[in-house]
């Protein structure tokens, strides 16, 4: 009994001791001072912690390595520049871009100020820089990896030359997946001019290697509102060549062709319009009747809603945020404006991360969806105080006004996943009494007098485009629809479209997607005869009449 006694007292003194041996450390420690201007003695600091007692000896002592590799405490000069920048001048600095890995901030001569020629000694092109044309092809070569339908489709039409005689004039998103359908064209014979829907998702790498292949290009990341329209200019009006197709996304430049050159307009044998935004304002031309040529809406057709609007958001939602912000999603109050596709695929993204989803919505229909998939449908009036994101996805204006974002609380983000930038009041906030500070690329927190800051991500432009990239394959799928439209509008017979805006054939809609479904090793059942009668259908298709919602 007497020695597990001895050993007692033995750990209480050993303890004692280790206590006394602490409080010198720690005395040593705080007795440490660090100046301004000088540098913590890290051999001092390593023998302080070596003298921490240790229940087992430690043979080695750890030493710490001073680095001597010295990183810059401040931004370079054109750093602290771009920071300094006060946004309310206008959305048109250039700035880098999650999407575009080569851009160099430093060299911020407007190319329109530049004289450059490509390897074929053509200027007739203004990009960025045309020596960053190797990196651009890089992207391309690996967008096509995941494009496989659109290059099969390629393949499958490149010796009959669909387009043959075709000069397209486009104006979409100028990414390393538009690179490949605008090369998939030019393979089919068509001669292409192309510029910019949006003047922050170019990625000026890709419109180089574009431009060192050939195609007119204009456009660069960063682009400011008179050049956005001037790149438009230069692609429709150049001597001696006169397109006879359009690919627009968003409508701006079938408005300008329209608006400025309605000679060449009415000589257009036909439209192909992917967003909901430029659909809107074909039928408002067609309405009026102003509509003098037959246009697609491919942005309705099945293969762009529930593939590109819907699967593509789901995932490029939180890419984007992510990127721009860096907010973990568990818990956030999210609110989503509006519930067709691309609402609905933001909010099967946020849902699945543990945001709290509400909706608004004007439609009864997609609210009572939104009901049934576990969503509270609300007024944006009623949540706005409490509200930690809102995104916008419906295609209106001023959604997002001025008294509401008076409301909202510190730190709350706003963005925008719909085309059209009029989703968000952003003219409204350019006032003297709201300061703009840049703080990341195309992230702007706007603070009111009081301190409060809310986040804008992109000006209120489109947020996966402008701040991150989307899903190469959902893209390959909407861009062999593209390429299909563009084909039927060519080579149509006379008088099978007349002056109005048309639906994409089932049968088309359907062949985009059975091009697409060999990446999964899918393999469709074929109806029997007796069943093909039963049903009322061709064994080929199309499936489904034209009025079946899928």
């Amino acid at each position: 009994m007497a020695e597990p006694a001895a050993e007692a007292k033995l750990e209480v003194k050993q303890a004692s001791k280790e206590v006394k041996e602490s409080e010198n450390v720690a005395e040593k420690y705080s007795a440490m001072t660090v100046s301004k201007n000088s540098e913590l003695n890290m051999g001092e600091l390593s023998s302080a912690f070596s003298a921490v007692p240790t229940h087992k000896p430690v043979k080695k002592q750890i030493q710490f390595v001073e680095d001597k590799q010295e990183f810059s405490r401040f931004p370079t000069k054109a750093g602290r520049r771009s920071l300094s920048r006060s946004i309310s001048q206008s959305s048109t600095d250039s700035y880098g871009s999650a999407a575009s890995y080569t851009d160099s901030s430093d060299d911020e001569t407007s190319p329109r100020d530049k004289t450059q020629v490509n390897s074929k000694g053509s200027s007739d092109f203004c990009v960025k820089n045309i020596k960053q044309a190797e990196f651009g092809r890089r992207e391309i070569e690996i967008a096509e990896q995941d494009m496989s339908a659109l290059i099969s489709l390629r393949k499958r039409a490149q010796s009959e030359k669909p387009l043959a005689g075709a000069k397209i004039v486009g104006c979409t998103h100028i990414t390393a997946q538009t690179a490949v359908l605008i090369e998939t064209l030019v393979a089919l014979g068509a001669q292409c001019r192309w510029t910019a829907c949006n003047i922050y998702s170019t990625q000026n790498e890709v419109a180089a290697a574009l431009s060192e292949t050939g195609v007119a290009v204009f456009a660069w990341k960063g682009e400011s509102e008179d050049d956005f329209w001037w790149c438009i200019d230069r692609c429709v009006n150049n001597e001696g060549w006169q397109p006879n197709m359009i690919l627009d996304d968003g409508g701006d430049l079938t408005h300008w062709m329209y608006k400025k050159y309605p000679n060449v307009f009415k000589k257009i044998r036909g439209i192909v319009e992917e967003s909901v935004t430029g659909v809107h304002r074909l039928y408002q031309l067609s309405k009026a009747g102003k509509l003098c040529v037959p246009a697609m809406n491919v942005n309705d057709s099945v293969t762009k809603q529930k593939f590109d609007n819907l699967y593509c958001c789901r995932e490029s939602i939180l890419d984007g945020l992510k990127r721009t912000t860096d907010v973990m999603f568990g818990g956030k109050q999210v609110v989503v404006c509006g519930y067709g596709e691309v609402g609905k695929g933001c909010c099967a993204a946020l849902k699945a991360l543990g945001s709290i989803v509400s909706i608004t919505e004007i439609d009864p229909i997609c609210a009572l969806q939104a009901c049934m998939d576990g969503f509270r449908v609300v007024k944006l009036n009623e949540v706005i105080r409490q509200v930690d994101v809102i995104i916008t996805c419906t295609g209106n204006k001023n959604v997002v006004t001025r008294d509401q974002l008076d409301r909202m609380k510190n730190g709350s983000i706003v963005c925008n996943m719909g085309h059209s930038n009029t989703e968000i009041d952003v003219a409204s906030l350019r006032t003297p009494e709201l300061t703009w500070e840049r703080v990341r690329s195309q992230v702007d927190h706007v603070i009111w007098p009081d301190g409060k800051r809310v986040i804008l991500l992109a000006e209120g432009r489109l947020l996966n485009l402008s701040c991150s990239t989307v899903p190469t394959f959902v893209l390959s799928i909407t861009a062999t629809t593209q390429a299909l439209a563009l084909i039927e509008l060519y080579n149509a017979p006379e008088g099978r479209y007349k002056q109005d805006v048309y639906l994409l054939p089932k049968k088309m809609d359907e062949y985009v997607a059975s091009l697409h479904l060999t990446t999964f090793d899918a393999h469709l059942t074929e109806l029997s005869d007796d069943q093909a009668k039963y049903l009322g259908l061709n064994k080929n298709g199309p499936f489904k009449p034209n009025y079946y919602r899928y």
